[in-house]
């Protein structure tokens, strides 16, 4: 139980990798509040469960990427659970959109929800976290497409890179606050935001090929991360991208 007494907040928790980080983070002893966007039951199920595990847990519905709903979710933390301790930047959209076909509002909604969502909830949770003066940790699920390039996904690489960049600045200026700020950037998981990859048998192989470790990674495995570097001893790792993607990034010239 190394995360007892602190209170997280997990962006876009109702499925995928934030109900995985959600879930474990509850395990540990947090208490966790679960953000979702549009499946309430999902996230109903999620507060069970981690309810079940003897932590406390509640639901809120709220879009990051509009910056009032984002500021209420972070509000109604505080009021539900206490000083928040952990915010997770999870919640992220993509879409595989040609840069000569992209439209300016498809543009303005992935950058909307994968990059000031994230500017947003860590501005508002980092003010919280300076008024309570216990610091904390601000952890951004990014990707390895914050430096590989995705032909196709221009603006969520743009708003992957831009979370590199929103690590390592406001890790400068929060350290002096104890907050760290790290970004955990995946590679290949099997979530539903890469169904149609999994449910083709030739795209797996191809992809499991490219991957020194020859598999494709699961939400629990960042879970695990994400909970370690929301613990006391990882108070010394800030300002940086830690990759958990069974080595893609070194073999990228296969690609």
């Amino acid at each position: 139980m190394g995360l007892e007494g602190k209170v997280a907040v997990v962006t876009g928790a109702s499925s995928g990798i934030g109900k995985a980080i959600a879930l474990e983070l509850g395990r540990q002893g947090a208490s966790v509040a679960v953000n979702y966007h549009s499946h309430p039951d999902a996230a109903q199920e999620v507060v069970v469960e981690i309810e079940r595990s003897g932590a406390k847990a509640f639901a809120f519905q709220a879009d990051v990427g509009k910056a009032d709903e984002a500021k209420r979710l972070i509000a109604a933390s505080v009021e539900q659970l206490g000083p928040i301790r952990v915010l997770v930047n999870n919640a992220g959209i993509e879409q595989e959109i040609p840069f000569l076909e992209i439209s300016e509002e498809a543009y303005d909604r992935m950058i909307d929800v994968d990059l000031k969502g994230p500017f947003i909830c860590a501005q508002a949770a980092a003010r919280e976290m300076v008024r309570a003066g216990n610091g904390g940790t601000i952890i951004n699920i990014s990707s390895v497409h914050e430096d590989l390039p995705f032909p196709g996904y221009t603006p969520y690489c743009m708003a992957k890179g831009g979370l590199r960049m929103m690590c390592r600045n406001i890790a400068s200026e929060l350290a002096q606050h104890k907050i760290n700020v790290v970004n955990v950037a995946p590679g290949a998981i099997a979530t539903p935001i890469n169904q149609q990859t999994l449910d083709s048998s030739d795209k797996t192989r191809a992809l499991e090929k490219a991957i020194p470790l020859h598999r494709i990674g699961t939400p629990e495995e960042i879970a695990s991360l994400v909970a370690y570097l929301s613990g006391d001893t990882a108070s010394y790792i800030t300002g940086t991208t830690i990759f958990i993607d069974g080595g893609l990034m070194i073999q990228t010239g296969a690609l």
